[in-house]
C-alpha cells in the first residue's frame, strides 16, 4: 500500500475468546500493530460480534450486540480483529443483517472497515519479519470463517515463510474443520469430537511440534483433543508465535 494511504492509528476488536482465554494473543496482536510505528485503540465499549446469537436463529439479539459495536468503533479508522471468525461475521454480515433499517448505511460502512490480523500486516502495511528464535516446525490451521468469508488464505503463510528458522510443513488436510462450530460442537458432539480427531491425527502426521492459527475458537477445540490424546504439539495465535520470534524467544 502507497505510504500516504497507510493509516497512522486503527482500532483493535479484541474478540470473547481472547478477552476471556487467550489475552496474550490479543496483546501480542496490538503489539505488533505497534511496532509498525501504529496508534491502537481498544475501544472499552466494545463487546462481542453478535455472531452466537445470529447462529442460533436470534436476529433481534444479534443486531442488539452489533449496533453496540457500530456505536463503539465511530472513527474512520481500520478495524483489526484477530480472529476471521469475528471478522468474517462483521465484515460479511453486518450490512445484510441491517438491511431496510435505519442502521443500514452504518454497518456498510463500518463493514468496509474491518480486516482480519494477518490480512492487515500483509496487505496494508506490508510487514517485514526478522526471525530471532531457534529452528521450529509447524503447520497451519485455518478456521472455516477466516478462508470462506474472509478470503485470508496466503496472509498467514506470507508472514510465517519470512521466519528464516521456522519450517512449515503443509497438510494435506488442512482446509477441513477442526469440527468446533460454536454452538454446533454442542449441538453435535458426536461429530465434532470426530471432526477434531480427524483433524489432529492430520497435524500429527505432519511432524509438527506446534499448530499455529488465526482464531482462537479453533486452538481450544484443537489443543483440547490433542492434550486428552497426549498429541506431541501444541497450539499458539498467530499473533503470539510471530511477536515471539520477533523478541527471539
Amino acid at each position: 500500500m502507497p505510504a500516504a494511504d497507510r493509516p497512522d492509528s486503527v482500532y483493535f476488536f479484541g474478540t470473547c475468546l481472547i478477552d476471556m482465554f487467550y489475552p496474550e494473543a490479543g496483546l501480542a496482536g496490538m503489539e505488533l500493530l505497534r511496532r509498525e510505528g501504529l496508534k491502537v485503540v481498544f475501544p472499552q465499549k466494545q463487546t462481542c460480534c453478535g455472531q452466537p446469537a445470529r447462529n442460533n436463529g436470534h436476529q433481534d439479539e444479534a443486531r442488539a450486540v452489533a449496533r453496540l459495536q457500530l456505536d463503539a468503533f465511530p472513527g474512520d479508522w481500520p478495524i483489526v480483529v484477530p480472529s476471521g471468525s469475528c471478522a468474517g461475521m462483521m465484515k460479511t454480515h453486518y450490512p445484510e443483517m441491517f438491511e431496510g433499517t435505519p442502521d443500514h448505511a452504518r454497518a456498510v460502512a463500518f463493514s468496509a472497515r474491518v480486516f482480519e490480523l494477518t490480512q492487515f500486516l500483509v496487505e496494508v502495511l506490508d510487514v517485514k519479519l526478522a526471525d530471532k528464535g531457534r529452528p521450529v516446525t509447524i503447520t497451519w490451521h485455518p478456521s472455516c470463517h477466516s478462508q470462506r468469508e474472509m478470503g485470508v488464505l496466503d496472509q498467514p503463510k506470507a508472514l510465517l515463510r519470512q521466519l528464516s528458522n521456522v519450517t512449515l510443513v503443509e497438510n494435506p488436510r488442512e482446509k477441513e474443520c477442526c469440527g468446533f462450530g460454536g454452538s454446533f460442537s454442542v449441538r453435535q458432539p458426536e461429530v465434532s469430537a470426530a471432526m477434531v480427531t480427524d483433524k489432529v491425527n492430520s497435524i500429527e502426521a505432519t511432524g509438527a511440534t506446534q499448530v499455529v492459527s488465526g482464531d482462537c475458537g479453533c486452538l481450544m477445540n484443537i489443543n483440547g483433543a490433542a492434550e486428552k490424546a497426549a498429541k506431541p504439539f501444541t497450539g499458539r495465535h498467530i499473533a503470539e508465535f510471530i511477536l515471539e520470534r520477533c523478541h527471539g524467544r
